[in-house]
């Protein structure tokens, strides 16, 4: 039997937050095993229970989402879980430089508060996966909102031209699958590119990408 996924949600309005939590812990393959009423509350349960994933309201009061997601994101945070924890922003603003910043911090996306109870579940186990949950385009037009492009680094120099390649297309947007037909490659190759490119560029996964392409202007 498959280990359920192990989901927080910090949200400030208990309705929302127990209501979200009771729609999810209703699918088999997810476990609610915290509730937090603010962003301090969310980081404690992180260091504490380790979920998979967090439903991270982006406005609250104490400690907000932001600050919040760049706690659980901080190096030293990082190397003391035993496994990784993604972040989805939930917010009721479309394009929100909040949520950007969030995502620039670490965050797998965003979602807004209104959306259905089975596209958030779908979510979840997408960024459990290791994908994100904003669509490349929409996340170039946030990132493009509070955006100073700066050099590739250099550990970008340190790619070779296939893992190049295979950066450019992930931050199209692209899934290995697609990734494997458009430039001849088998998945398991791309697979090992793309965990190539996240060792060498010491990214978490493959929004973090994204974010690295566009703000070093690689995409």
């Amino acid at each position: 039997m498959t280990t359920p996924i192990r989901v927080v949600v910090a949200d400030d309005q208990a309705l929302f937050r127990s209501g979200v939590a009771a729609t999810l812990s209703a699918q088999s393959d997810l476990d609610v095993v915290g509730q937090a009423a603010n962003g301090r509350e969310a980081v404690a349960l992180v260091t504490e229970l380790e979920p998979d994933v967090v439903l991270m309201d982006i406005r609250m009061p104490v400690m907000d989402g932001v600050e919040a997601t760049r706690l659980i994101f901080d190096p030293s945070s990082v190397a003391r879980r035993r496994r990784p924890t993604r972040v989805i922003v939930l917010t009721t603003f479309n394009l929100d430089d909040q949520a950007a910043t969030a995502i620039r911090l670490g965050a797998s996306g965003f979602l807004l508060k209104d959306t259905t109870p089975d596209f958030l579940a779908a979510c979840i186990r997408t960024v459990h996966a290791g994908n994100a949950v904003i669509a490349p385009s929409e996340l170039t037009t946030l990132l493009d909102r509070r955006l100073a492009r700066a050099a590739p680094t250099a550990q970008y120099l340190t790619l070779t031209a296939k893992e190049r390649e295979v950066l450019h297309e992930v931050a199209r947007g692209l899934s290995n699958t697609e990734i494997s037909q458009r430039i001849f490659l088998s998945e398991s190759t791309i697979k090992t590119h793309v965990g190539s490119i996240l060792r060498k560029l010491r990214l978490r996964d493959r929004v973090q990408i994204v974010v690295y392409a566009h703000e070093h202007d690689l995409s």
